[in-house]
């Protein structure tokens, strides 16, 4: 047996035999005046080159400061009972005072009418919406309902008044949320900051962004929205230059001759608009449905950011700026929401029409952050005889659960390896979960799971699914490092795995942008139909050749794909079917054509075919297909992964198991350095998620975005193409 598979068994010792590299147990020592790294050793049973092992801002003769806290790996002190509090462990949640639970008195009947919301009737009845939703439990599943028949709780007089009650209504307006709008670009509208926001309107989720189109929004009233408030009216000061008159200051600020007149008397007292007259004239405001992602992104100014740091950043002069946001005539304020022109290109990335800054993880990395991570895993330990070599390695070549676990923690542990060099502690537990449901459920059971910062596996739905409800409770994301059907509805679970929807869209907008004047052709089987309209509606003048499909065969006619072809330009094909008896036929075709003359005698320019697929599944890799024709005919696809170079993951996992990783193995690296760094930088990943856009490592890139109710989803991908019998990254322009 090989070295890779002797090292197979030692990863499967780590696992077996309690995690005794990384599932080491820690607490935190709030070091008292007077103690020194020997009497805290001596203490907690431990060496002092432990304690600095786990604690790498310390040097070994270094005084030590009161109320630093210290890792202390596992061991507990002298006489100590191990189920008694340590001396300055820190709590991650913080334990909450239980609020009384005031019952109501009766109950009323509330049924639906049409464009209801659940806000607007809560408000209706001055009660909650958590409150209906826990009389009408249906509503923790299902949308409200025309017609639905709801219970209202009643409740004392003299129940607790909150603070948004304490508001006066009269300044404050309900909003309903159009299409393509945002928290940001509702904010900017209204000119207050998205902290303002969720004060006055505290059911909104403090972990996601989502909003809802019809969702209803409590929000200040707009100066001179009504006719009681024109005093409110916000003016500029407005210098008359030369040949001006009421018609083109009508056009330019929409405000009418007699308005202008009356706000001005001055007008009527000299005879008419003069040159050099200041006059006073209502600020131009924009039409608020104007200001939607369609239009504008937005940026949420930081504290301690100057007016030079931002326009430099956001790539824009301060004239423009001020144009766009008056508002900042007052001056910059952390909080306010800045709208910019959606083409505005500068040093930061774009999310759901959101500016992010650009964080380096490498350079942000906070010491104090140490990550707790938990694997779950189905090594199948149950189902492996470690001391017979050769059932082991017989095992891990038929069974994909374990070559995918294994390769997804050996990628893992080089990436512990790699953040312990960047001077970050981690505690890592490891389980096998045997890709059962009762052992996944054993584990948790045992588990704290209070002192977990993320979840990484299981790798079957149903135990990926206990898992996102156990941990959702706590708030701990869970990652799916393979791809898994998305319907778990918790918001915790991260899907790392690009899904196919998003690859397809991806290589359509890569198709779009590229494509000047080429023949598309689409060849698509009937399982794909859904496919081929989507291409259509992307590309309409695109030709469609119909597939056979018979019982036993499937195929094209290579005549009419001939009568499809141009020889003025470019041809290119999209291919979408997952037989592979098709594809294989197909390719051989296009090659057949690529390069030819349709016309010999005329010596025609010889014809051009490039291949594309949106989803290049597991029948694009059968042996029967040739390699050789994919190349000459540039095969393209949109794809999750991109092939590996020798870099320093590479040489540091061949160093320490003897062979070449596979994509499994480069999978779990990405996803556990990006997991770690993350954490290092903010101690809590969907904080992160928020902050931090694209991220690309050895093999796979990573971009999360909120769904509101099913998770953080993949976004990144890459654009492959076959070239001179290499497979290689299409670049893009930014």
């Amino acid at each position: 047996m090989n070295r890779f598979f002797k090292n197979t068994i030692l990863v499967l010792l780590l696992v077996f035999m309690g995690h005794i590299a990384f599932a080491q147990q820690f607490v935190t020592h709030a070091v008292k005046e007077g103690e020194t790294l020997e009497s805290i050793a001596k203490q907690y049973r431990v060496t002092p080159y432990n304690i600095l092992k786990f604690n790498k801002e310390l040097k070994q003769n270094d005084e030590l400061s009161p109320n630093t806290i210290l890792v202390i790996p596992s061991g507990l002190a002298a006489g100590q009972d191990p189920s008694a509090p340590v001396a300055g462990k820190k709590k991650l949640f913080p334990e909450e005072e239980p609020q009384e639970q005031i019952e109501p008195s009766g109950f009323g009947r509330h049924k639906v009418r049409k464009k209801e919301t659940l806000y607007g009737i809560a408000k209706r009845y001055n009660i909650t919406e958590e409150d209906i939703k826990r009389y009408n439990r249906e509503l923790y599943s299902s949308q409200l309902r025309k017609k639905m028949i709801l219970r209202i709780p009643k409740y004392p007089e003299q129940r607790g008044r909150t603070e948004r009650d304490s508001i006066l209504e009269a300044d404050f307006e309900i909003y309903t949320v159009a299409p393509k709008e945002t928290r940001w670009s509702i904010a900017h509208k209204y000119g207050i900051t998205i902290d303002s926001m969720l004060v006055l309107n505290p059911d909104l989720s403090k972990i996601t962004d989502y909003l809802r189109e019809g969702q209803e929004l409590r929000l200040p009233k707009m100066p001179g929205s009504t006719t009681e408030n024109q005093e409110t009216e916000l003016y500029i000061s407005y210098t008359v230059p030369p040949k001006m008159n009421f018609y083109r200051l009508e056009k330019e600020f929409g405000v009418k001759s007699d308005e202008i007149v009356r706000l001005n008397p001055e007008i009527a007292e000299r005879g008419g608009l003069k040159e050099g007259m200041v006059i006073r004239l209502p600020e131009k405001k924009l039409d608020p449905g104007a200001i939607n992602t369609e239009n504008y992104i937005f940026y949420e100014v930081k504290p301690k950011q100057t007016v030079f740091s931002l326009t430099r950043k956001l790539g824009i002069s301060y004239e423009d700026l001020l144009l766009l946001n008056p508002d900042l005539k007052e001056g910059l304020k952390a909080g306010m929401v800045l709208k910019l022109p959606t083409d505005q290109k500068g040093d930061f990335e774009v999310r759901n029409a959101l500016v992010l800054d650009k964080i380096n993880l490498l350079d942000s990395i906070d010491p104090a952050n140490r990550p707790k991570l938990l694997f779950l895993l189905p090594f199948r330990l149950d189902r492996l005889n470690l001391r017979d070599k050769e059932s082991v390695e017989t095992n891990i070549e038929n069974r994909n659960d374990i070559k995918y676990s294994l390769g997804l923690y050996s990628g893992a542990l080089v990436a512990l390896d790699s953040i312990a060099e960047l001077g970050i502690s981690v505690d890592v537990r490891t389980y096998d979960n045997q890709l059962n449901l009762a052992r996944t459920k054993e584990v948790l059971f045992r588990e704290n799971l209070l002192d977990v910062d993320a979840v990484v596996g299981p790798l079957d739905e149903q135990s990926l699914k206990e898992v996102a409800v156990r941990t959702s409770v706590h708030g701990i994301p869970v990652i799916a490092p393979v791809p898994v059907k998305s319907d778990i509805s918790l918001n915790n679970v991260f899907f790392s795995y690009t899904s196919d929807n998003i690859l397809r869209k991806r290589m359509l907008q890569h198709v779009t942008d590229s494509l000047t004047g080429q023949n598309v052709v689409v060849i698509a089987d009937q399982k794909n139909g859904v496919v081929k309209d989507s291409i259509l509606a992307k590309f309409p003048m695109a030709k469609v050749l119909e597939v056979k499909e018979e019982e036993k065969n499937i195929g094209i006619n290579r005549e009419k794909l001939a009568t499809m072809l141009s020889e003025e330009v470019e041809n290119w094909v999209f291919v979408e079917t997952g037989n592979f008896k098709l594809i294989s036929s197909v390719v051989s075709i296009l090659n057949s054509f690529n390069g030819a003359l349709l016309d010999v005698e005329s010596s025609t320019e010889k014809l051009k075919v490039r291949m594309f697929t949106t989803n290049k599944n597991r029948a694009f890799e059968n042996d029967v297909i040739s390699s050789s024709h994919l190349s000459n005919l540039r095969f393209t696809y949109p794809s999750v992964y991109r092939e590996v170079a020798n870099d320093k993951f590479v040489k540091r996992y061949r160093k320490r198991f003897g062979d070449t990783p596979d994509r499994y193995a480069v999978r779990g690296f990405d996803i556990t350095y990006d997991l770690l760094l993350k954490l290092a930088y903010k101690n809590n990943l969907m904080e992160a998620s928020k902050l931090i856009g694209k991220t690309e490592y050895t093999g796979n890139t990573f971009d999360y975005e909120k769904d509101f109710a099913t998770g953080y989803f993949n976004q990144a991908s890459y654009i492959m193409t076959y070239d001179n019998l290499r497979i290689k990254e299409v670049k893009e322009n930014p």
